[in-house]
């Protein structure tokens, strides 16, 4: 009987655990997000987009050498 009830405390347990890693409560209602989480989660966006636009001109060849041009013709002025 103690081993039923260890196992079962044990997979109630899983399952409480899973609804929290999914932001929802015990009745499955979703849990509301603090203000710090919402500034993280936006500030993430925001990093993401730059990096891309740094990816973008890391790789962009042909930008790049079009940037160089760009800036020599307004040295030369």
């Amino acid at each position: 009987m103690m081993v039923v009830m260890i196992v079962l405390i044990v997979m109630i347990a899983g399952v409480i655990k899973a609804r929290v890693r999914s932001g929802r409560d015990w009745r499955g209602q979703q849990l509301e997000e603090s203000k710090d989480t919402l500034t993280l989660r936006d500030d993430v966006r925001q990093l993401k987009e730059r990096i891309a636009v740094l990816e973008r001109v890391v790789t962009d060849n042909h930008g790049s050498l079009g940037l160089d041009r760009e800036i020599e013709r307004l040295r030369d002025r």
